[in-house]
């Protein structure tokens, strides 16, 4: 008697699905130029595999199976909301065109190829980056309100309209030329480090980390940075996620608990991938055409050369901080900026700082709030803060280490 066939589970075919999304959406928008429809038919290609693969198990190539099922439902829906003729006609014409060579151009990968086509400049910028990371980093829209600080339904308005627009201003899906790249970029850059950072902070469940965000970002950022090698600022991002996925291995315990920066066992830190990063800050260096992520990239490089967190050169830190802050004047850096004044003049005059900066909505925000409040000895008020803070943050990790603070001070 044969032994039954064990499939994956739900939770591992989402995970599947995750991982491979934005390259099936990317490859059906390509060949049928309607967001919508690749959408719905990646869709339907999940339910699918939901109801087949736990008794069929996983097929040779689940990648595969997503885009040919995917295509397949597409053209089905092309064929029932037929008014005969021309949607017949364009069904028929895409089952003709999927075998067809795939023509060389400016972008030569799928998703990249989508993510500057998403970035047309009609879009506005906010738009581009929430339509992209859609698209192309799979995240849910629950997921890239947080990124963006802005209630869910707020950003499903934003991707609905974002789509409304592409479709009735007929912007094309093509793959710009060479000339139209560079002003795009500013919005793919931003996508990518979206995606990683959702990978290297989730901005929900039980999770810290989602290392296969992390890979697929910096996998984009050296295929831009391959494809666009005299723009400094698409070799800083390299290098800035470069530096700080080299510390992922310490970031949490093998519980699964965060770790904070100044905690991390730096031998666990991947010595490769942080020679890698500094000799990109270096070029970048040479170059001497700064930009935001370049400077962020140079903090990370400074903290990666210190040995231990107390050898670490804030008064270095800072002034790259006050740099950045001229280049890049918003309250996000301001509070990262506002750390480093903690470490080198005093919890108290980076409070001051911290507490002029309208971040309300920003958990980050509470939680460094708190921990300065900690560090003054004013406990009843960094509670109220951590308490705060809890409230705005859904992701398990971070909260642990919040609620564990919390208690410290309290003793509750």
């Amino acid at each position: 008697m044969s032994t039954p066939t064990t499939g994956p589970s739900a939770p591992e075919i989402e995970r599947i699905f995750r991982e491979e999304y934005g390259r099936a959406v990317a490859v059906l928008v390509g060949s049928f130029r309607d967001i919508d429809l690749a959408e719905e038919a990646v869709q339907d290609a999940f339910t699918t595999a939901l109801q087949r693969w736990p008794a069929a198990g996983l097929p040779p190539s689940p990648a595969g199976w997503i885009i040919t099922t995917a295509r397949n439902r597409a053209i089905d829906r092309l064929r029932r909301e037929a008014s005969r003729d021309d949607r017949h006609a364009a069904a028929a014409e895409m089952i003709h065109a999927r075998d067809e060579p795939v023509e060389e151009a400016a972008v030569r990968d799928d998703r990249l190829r989508l993510m500057f086509t998403c970035c047309h400049p009609a879009l506005a910028q906010g738009a581009q980056v929430a339509l992209t990371l859609r698209l192309l980093g799979g995240l849910t829209t629950a997921e890239i309100a947080r990124a963006f600080l802005v209630p869910e339904p707020t950003m499903a308005q934003r991707l609905v309209r974002a789509k409304g627009k592409i479709r009735d201003a007929h912007i094309p899906y093509r793959v710009p030329d060479a000339t139209e790249l560079p002003p795009r970029l500013g919005a793919v850059l931003s996508v990518v480090y979206l995606i990683f950072n959702e990978g290297y902070a989730a901005s929900a469940g039980d999770r810290l980390l989602r290392p296969e965000l992390c890979a697929e970002a910096i996998r984009l950022g050296r295929l831009i940075a391959d494809l666009m090698p005299g723009e400094p600022e698409a070799l800083g991002l390299l290098a800035l996620m470069l530096l700080i996925d080299s510390r992922r291995a310490a970031r949490t315990t093998t519980e699964g608990s965060l770790v904070l920066l100044a905690d991390q066992d730096r031998s666990l830190w991947d010595r490769r991938t942080i020679a890698e990063g500094q000799a990109i800050v270096r070029e970048c260096l040479r170059r001497n055409q700064p930009g935001p992520y370049q400077i962020q990239a140079a903090i990370s490089a400074v903290h990666s050369d210190a040995r231990n967190a107390s050898s670490t050169d804030w008064r270095q830190i800072l002034q790259l901080y006050d740099q950045l802050l001229t280049i890049s004047p918003t309250p996000v850096v301001a509070l990262h900026r506002a750390v480093a004044l903690a470490e080198v003049e005093g919890p108290h005059p980076a409070l001051t700082v911290v507490d002029q900066l309208d971040l309300r909505s920003y958990y980050l925000f509470h939680a460094v709030r708190a921990d300065l409040l900690r560090r003054l000895g004013r406990n009843a008020e960094a509670a109220v803060a951590y308490d705060e803070a809890l409230a705005r943050t859904a992701n398990g990790a971070e909260r642990e280490l919040m609620e564990r603070r919390r208690r410290e001070i309290t003793g509750a």
